[in-house]
């Protein structure tokens, strides 16, 4: 019987982003503790009771100095599990960004679906919910899963900090690549409500093989404009470099990067600090400021914890979480 009761568990690789949703929500994080054993097994218990409680846990699933990728799913997975054994009666995963989203279809002969087994690793140790922000392919992501998915979409956070900006000049949302062009189409949305002024569109055409990255085209008008290159991610920079690149050379003014997820692997600094880019701006998803990590000039960190802290709220209270676009 599920009670009135939420409770938030912060796994410890998350304990920033996590406190930062606790302190939105009102409440404090719920007593928890993870140990670790001398041959690099761990494990972790809830202190609190969990009987009968709706209970949400924040760990978001990058690599970073500390642990892997693979170190916070497990962790993640075999909390959850522990936490359905302790009788709670529904438990939410919290994943600001989730790891292993990319892969959704075969692009290759006996190619993975890893995000399908992903979600059945969680379906497997009862998770009842998943909560994250902006996957990387909405359909697949809502088709993995035989639990229940909600997707926070960043646009508004975004256009909200955008628009300052962009009253003097006219604007142009650029999709990197052709497979996000209805996630900039949905920020372009964003900023023409905002700004109260059409927004143009443009994609740039993108071709991977073998991690090597072809095509030179530029669709759409960016001449004299302010171009926003929109996407999910940004790892290694080469994706974000070339599309802002292809603006210069078109005759844009400005060119910015907007990301959800800033993962920064090693390198992407160096790549996107010669890209011309007029300044990079991602989310708090993914930790920004992570050990032996280089981070790109002028770039700018918003917040997604009270996004992520409202949608938690409702979720409990049986609100709509996709109304959460409009908010």
């Amino acid at each position: 019987m599920l009670t009135d009761t939420l409770q938030l568990f912060v796994l410890n690789a998350s304990r920033q982003f996590g406190e930062q949703v606790a302190r939105w929500l009102g409440v404090a994080p719920a007593a928890h503790e993870e140990r670790e054993f001398g041959d690099g097994e761990h494990k972790a218990r809830a202190l609190d009771n969990v009987r009968g409680n709706d209970v949400f846990v924040v760990q978001s699933l990058h690599g970073d100095g500390n642990f892997s990728v693979n170190d916070k799913l497990c962790r993640l997975l075999f909390f959850i599990g522990a936490l359905k054994d302790a009788a709670a009666a529904r438990v939410t995963a919290v994943v600001p960004y989730l790891a292993y989203a990319r892969k959704d279809s075969k692009t290759n002969p006996r190619d993975p679906l890893t995000l399908r087994y992903i979600a059945t690793l969680f379906e497997a140790v009862g998770t009842d919910s998943l909560l994250t922000l902006d996957a990387h392919n909405l359909a697949a992501f809502q088709n993995a899963f035989r639990c229940g998915t909600e997707q926070l979409d960043g646009a508004n956070l975004f256009a909200k900090h955008f628009m300052p900006l962009l009253h003097d000049s006219e604007v142009v949302t650029v999709s990197p690549d052709t497979g996000g062009a209805k996630r900039a189409n949905r920020f372009r949305k964003c900023l023409e409500a905002g700004l109260g002024k059409p927004v143009g569109t443009a994609f740039c055409e993108k071709y991977r093989k073998a991690d090597k990255l072809t095509g030179e085209l530029l669709v759409g008008e960016v001449a004299g404009k302010t171009a926003i290159l929109y996407d999910d991610m940004v790892n290694s920079g080469h994706t974000l470099a070339r599309a802002a690149q292809a603006c210069r050379q078109q005759g844009a003014t400005r060119v910015f990067a907007a990301a959800s997820h800033g993962l920064f692997s090693p390198g992407a600094a160096h790549v996107l600090n010669g890209a011309g880019l007029d300044a990079v701006v991602v989310t708090d998803s993914v930790a920004p400021f992570r050990q032996d990590q280089s981070l790109p000039e002028h770039l700018t960190v918003l917040s997604c914890s009270a996004l992520f802290a409202e949608a938690i709220r409702r979720m409990h209270n049986g609100g709509s979480v996709s109304e959460l676009s409009a908010w």
